[in-house]
């Protein structure tokens, strides 16, 4: 295979994931259970054999940066392979934040330049999904492009929060030609949807975005490059027909999670060798998960160092989580070190990592589903959030769609019980 040459975007923060994303990139939320998000690109570009990786990260990248360290858990050291981690940085006339896709890029082509490609592939840091980029990267040069495109096909009634392509019928259920493309629009008309998945030719890239530079241009890749490429470049379309999890919202997140657990095997993750970062959160030392005598464990993921005394159905418990004797936690999702105290009850809960909830206590239980007040657009569908290290009271009740900050000590909770849709402050 010819060089290809990586850049994944990991910088961003997803106001829609809310307290998920405060003191991280959405590229390092924690995910199904062992990984992060980030794991499943990185492992994509390991299997696909694509070695030499830089990563843009900004927002809050301390836990990013820990994570994926040199890159050895997914095999990327070595003479010719490795990761760079590509922060903003201060130039001797300017420094800023990056501006957006592209403006990331511009400052980093000193980085391009120094490792020779063939092809420059740019991917979002923050999707679920299985793929082997061989074979778009064998149909990028086949169709002698400029610009090849990973396009997955989504429902028309969601469609409007992508950016979407046309393409013509040039090569079937492979891809084509890119003959129209649109981001976001109100009212979409097309439903093969960018992943984020972007093969260039070099050169023309980076000729693009020195000119945009130059003109003060605006910097992003799917509203302002690539319907530009469309009218003027060789711009095709590649078909990826697996699973793909946008996970931008928190319904989204916690159904490719829940889809990670009914799933997992039959969308493909079982045998594709995804990889992380054992020695993060010392995951390596951790004992074996331990079930308890008369506790029960249904249709769930279970990961090191978990102790179980009460119920778990149908929920991801990273490692370190402990369920106390007579709790129950149903269709949830804990971080980390997340403990439940005895006899107490979660429902459709996520919970940050390192959170403690008292005894007795009660989250997510209600038939009540009021949006979130503050809200609405963001918590409607029962989920109730926990953010990092807030220690909830013993016999506290808290109903659904409510948000619960980081942080909070039980002399913090004024009320022994807030209803639905509550943003606690």
């Amino acid at each position: 295979m010819s060089r290809t040459l990586a850049l994944v975007l990991a910088g961003g923060r997803v106001d829609e994931l809310s307290v998920l994303t405060l003191h991280r990139p959405k590229a390092a939320v924690f995910f199904g259970g062992l990984y992060r998000v980030i794991d499943f690109p990185l492992s994509n570009l390991m299997n696909s054999g694509i070695e030499r990786v830089g990563i843009l990260c900004q927002y809050r990248s301390s836990s990013l940066i820990d994570h994926v360290g040199i890159g050895a858990s997914w095999d990327f050291v070595g003479r010719d392979r490795g990761v760079t981690l590509l922060p903003p940085q201060k130039a001797t006339d300017d420094s800023d934040w990056y501006k957006g896709t592209t403006d990331a890029v511009y400052q980093n082509l000193e980085f391009l330049q120094e490792h020779p490609h063939d092809n420059l592939m740019i991917l979002s840091g923050d999707h679920v999904y299985c793929m082997d980029y061989g074979p778009m990267i064998r149909y990028h040069e086949e169709k002698n492009a400029d610009l090849t495109v990973g396009l997955v096909e989504v429902p028309r009634e969601g469609a409007h929060r992508f950016g979407l392509a046309q393409i013509d019928d040039e090569d079937g259920h492979i891809g084509g030609r890119i003959i129209d493309y649109v981001e976001k629009p109100e009212r979409p008309i097309y439903n093969w949807a960018s992943m984020t998945v972007y093969l260039f030719r070099p050169e023309v890239l980076i000729d693009l975005i020195k000119d945009q530079a130059a003109r003060g241009s605006s910097w992003e890749f799917g509203r302002d490059l690539l319907p530009r490429m469309v009218e003027s470049h060789r711009v095709y379309g590649y078909r990826h027909r697996g699973y793909w999890a946008y996970s931008r919202t928190i319904d989204e997140y916690w159904r490719s999670n829940m889809d990670f657990l009914d799933n997992g095997a039959a969308l493909g993750f079982n045998d594709w060798q995804i990889r992380t970062n054992l020695d993060d959160k010392n995951l390596r030392d951790r004992p074996p998960a331990y079930i308890g005598e008369g506790a029960s464990v249904k249709g769930s993921r279970i990961t090191f160092g978990c102790r179980i005394e009460g119920s778990v159905e149908r929920s991801i418990l990273f490692p370190g989580v402990t369920v106390e004797k007579g709790a129950s936690v149903r269709d949830s999702i804990l971080f980390p070190d997340v403990s439940v105290g005895a006899n107490s009850q979660l429902n459709m809960v996520i919970a940050d990592e390192k959170v403690r909830v008292g005894p007795a206590a009660r989250i997510g239980y209600s038939n009540d589903l009021t949006p979130n007040r503050a809200f609405p657009d963001l918590l409607s569908t029962g989920i109730t959030l926990i953010g990092k290290e807030s220690h909830l009271p013993d016999k506290i009740e808290i109903g659904r769609n409510c948000i619960v900050p980081p942080f909070l000590e039980p002399d913090h909770f004024s009320e022994s019980s807030y209803p639905s849709g509550v943003l606690l402050t």
